[in-house]
């Protein structure tokens, strides 16, 4: 077995702990997207080998989650990936959740300035109430 493993470790395999450093993630997260069905390591008795094609789908999954995308979008957009019609369906289907979740995000962001707005003006009423208090202890004295 040995040298069965040595054939596979070239520079197309990693280990999940070589993912690990080069990923920034822990095993378990590797462990979890590969449960999703996100990701497909090879299995070499308990030895997890990830390939390029694992590598790639982990970059595409941590941008997706920078960007908000559920890990269902993303199994369904890397599914798309081996359609066959050269990336159209998944490259079109990347643009279309993209499209909604940046409507989501900058409607988040709306409600998010609103909100700091509402709490500068609550703060700046508090600041004039105490000084208002502060200056009628200050007469009472």
């Amino acid at each position: 077995m040995c040298c069965d493993m040595g054939k596979l470790m070239t520079d197309d395999m990693m280990t999940i702990r070589q993912m690990c450093e080069a990923f920034d993630v822990t095993p378990r997260t590797l462990r979890f997207y590969e449960a999703k069905e996100l990701l497909s390591p090879r299995r070499v008795g308990q030895k997890r080998l990830f390939t390029r094609r694992d590598r790639a789908r982990l970059k595409l999954i941590q941008r997706g989650k920078r960007f908000g995308f559920s890990l269902e979008d993303l199994r369904q957009l890397l599914d798309l990936y081996d359609k066959g019609d050269q990336q159209h369906s998944q490259i079109a289907r990347a643009y279309d959740v993209a499209r909604m979740r940046l409507a989501e995000m900058e409607k988040q962001r709306d409600e998010l300035e609103a909100a700091i707005s509402e709490l500068r003006e609550q703060m700046t009423w508090g600041e004039r109430m105490l000084a208002s208090l502060k200056t009628s202890q200050k007469a009472a004295e």
